[in-house]
């Protein structure tokens, strides 16, 4: 099973969002609501997708990759969701994670598979791996809720990092418009992640169970997304009240 990068935001001003966070503005939240709920898998998760390893055995390995790209657990919650207020304008500081975000090519995959980067935050690239890879990272574009879509990728950045050549420090940069990044080797067919690029701090993934809760909102009346890289983009309007609690699920059909 892979390891994922959990990021819950919320208590702390970090300078470097300086950038991405013009349009948001932080407020002192005094007895905020919340909202929780799961994220739930209709149906039977779809198969894995096998790809043949064609390349760099001795680090790949010889066996067939095979894709989990949707995983859910017995009771059909789904892992690797990103669940966020859509466009929210105010609110609680940011929580301070890192001053640099990163993600790693090991045994021929990336580290993590899916994590929350705030706009205007730097990312270091590493490659662990005895091969050559080349990371590409690319804007989704046209990402909208309740469609199929085929979103137009923008490039963001795409270099090679032969073994043994360092880190690469690069950047999400606070300019891209929307919120969906995705990331392969252009070495490496079978190899890929995504990241959520954040507005504000109002953005969680979900647990093991499909689980989630976000906390500390002013009172007020929003739209609730959950986004999955393959499954797509669901919307609800919710309404928060001063202190309440607030239980919202989001089901998606199996492709």
């Amino acid at each position: 099973m892979r390891h994922f990068l959990i990021l819950v935001v919320g208590l702390f001003v970090f300078p470097v969002f300086a950038s991405s966070a013009s349009k948001y503005q932080v407020i002192e939240v005094k007895n905020g609501g919340s909202v929780s709920g799961k994220v739930l898998l209709k149906g039977q998760a779809p198969s894995p997708e096998r790809i043949a390893v064609a390349k760099n055995p001795e680090a790949c390995g010889t066996d067939d990759r095979m894709i989990q790209w949707v995983e859910a657990g017995e009771n059909g919650g789904l892992r690797n969701m990103v669940v966020f207020l859509h466009k929210i304008k105010k609110g609680k500081t940011w929580q301070k994670h890192s001053e640099n975000y990163g993600i790693d090519q090991k045994n021929c995959d990336f580290d993590p598979w899916i994590q929350i980067i705030p706009k205007g935050s730097g990312l270091t690239v590493k490659n662990s791996d005895p091969v050559l890879h080349n990371i590409h990272i690319r804007e989704l574009k046209g990402v909208r809720a309740g469609k199929r879509y085929r979103p137009v990728k923008k490039t963001m950045f795409n270099e090679g990092q032969p073994p043994g050549s360092g880190d690469i420090q690069t950047e999400i940069k606070s300019r891209i418009k929307d919120n969906f990044i995705r990331v392969n080797c252009e070495a490496h067919n079978f190899m890929f992640a995504w990241i959520f690029a954040a507005d504000h701090p109002y953005v969680v993934q979900t647990g093991e169970d499909g689980s989630y809760t976000i906390s500390d909102i002013p009172a007020g009346k929003y739209k609730l997304r959950a986004w999955h890289p393959t499954l797509g983009l669901q919307e609800e309007k919710i309404k928060i009240t001063k202190g309440g609690s607030l239980n919202q699920n989001f089901t998606f059909k199996s492709k």
